[in-house]
């Protein structure tokens, strides 16, 4: 899928009240910050400060970039795709249970979000030195190697096979939210019950702040790249997911084509939402969900979020103009001015 920078969630973390409590080193906070998979990762922890804890979650980040990165070359995505109408690839668990839930959400949209982009992501470049305008002429022969409905997966062998030519999938929707999840789980193991992940704006925030309090999550401003927020909402054990046009895009004769691209026509969509944060207990289903919004507008949006359980969402629109899911209601707080709640 395409190569996405997710908007940053801005993450306001009150601050602890030690008051009448002796500071120790093992009570304060540590944080990590490290370049990977494309992106800036900060994991820190609130609780059962290690190192060592630390040194696992980014060992497991980067054994899944060294899978599944289209930024790199010798994964096993790079393996598959090179493959691609030539042979089936054992895959290994973790490359193979990425690919599934991608193709899950591909078939869900029915091909509105699609994994298999690649080649589309390839030839617009947004975001990348090369970008470019393709003729119609490219983007009509490139759609050809488009299709969800062309990748197989075999659960006994953890196989897959590209059956035409030409074929590309691209992760990057779903891979970050995958790895966030392992992080969540890492952390958990490591009886770590307090802290805030953040793979690139894909948020995951652990258990509380406090014990009767819960983390106090922002919502980016997707007009504003200085980090302003439009509203905030309060969470414990889930993950926040925020998408928009607004991220990348390129600009010809006056007109702006941002990096979400439609699977069916070869060209950015077209909708009324210009940023959605989803909100869900797996990053991975946020990420996904995060992009495939955007396939359905705000209408159908509101309602497919709806119907899945425990996942809400917030939705701003071009207009400036706020939706939120029904579980959202009594938690979304507008902090912008600039904006309004539109239900």
């Amino acid at each position: 899928m395409k190569k996405k920078t997710i908007l940053i969630v801005i993450i306001f973390i009150l601050a602890i009240n030690l008051a009448g409590c002796k500071s120790t080193k093992s009570n304060e906070p540590i944080t990590r910050t490290e370049l990977m998979m494309g992106t800036v990762i900060k994991v820190t922890l609130y609780e059962n400060e290690s190192q060592k804890i630390l040194d696992k979650v980014f060992k497991r980040i980067s054994e899944i970039e060294n899978l599944v990165s289209i930024n790199k070359n010798g994964t096993e995505l790079d393996k598959l795709n090179e493959n691609a109408g030539i042979q089936k690839v054992k895959l290994s668990e973790t490359s193979y249970d990425i690919i599934k839930k991608g193709l899950e959400y591909s078939k869900l949209s029915n091909g509105g979000y699609d994994i298999s982009i690649g080649p589309l992501v390839k030839l617009w470049s947004i975001g990348l030195p090369e970008a470019k305008v393709p003729t119609k002429e490219e983007v009509k022969d490139t759609i050809n190697y488009v299709g969800y409905s062309k990748i197989q997966m075999n659960d006994s062998t953890h196989e897959a096979f590209l059956t035409q030519k030409g074929m590309m999938l691209d992760l990057g929707s779903i891979a970050k939210g995958y790895a966030t999840d392992e992080v969540a789980r890492i952390l958990k193991e490591e009886n770590v019950n307090r802290a805030i992940v953040d793979l690139g704006g894909n948020i995951y925030a652990l258990g509380s702040k406090e014990e009767n309090e819960k983390w106090n999550i922002g919502i980016q401003d997707p007009f504003d790249s200085r980090g302003n927020v439009v509203g905030s909402i309060e969470v414990s054990d889930k993950s926040v997911v925020t998408s928009g046009v607004y991220e990348r895009f390129i600009e010809k004769d006056g007109v702006k084509y941002h990096h979400i691209l439609n699977p069916k026509t070869g060209y950015p969509y077209k909708t009324e939402i210009a940023g959605v944060s989803i909100v869900a207990q797996k990053s991975i289903d946020a990420d996904a969900l995060s992009t495939l919004i955007f396939t359905k507008g705000l209408k159908e949006g509101l309602k497919l979020v709806e119907d899945i359980e425990n996942v809400d969402a917030v939705f701003i629109t071009k207009e400036k103009k706020v939706y939120t899911t029904k579980g959202l209601k009594d938690n979304f707080k507008l902090m912008n001015k600039k904006f309004e709640l539109g239900n």
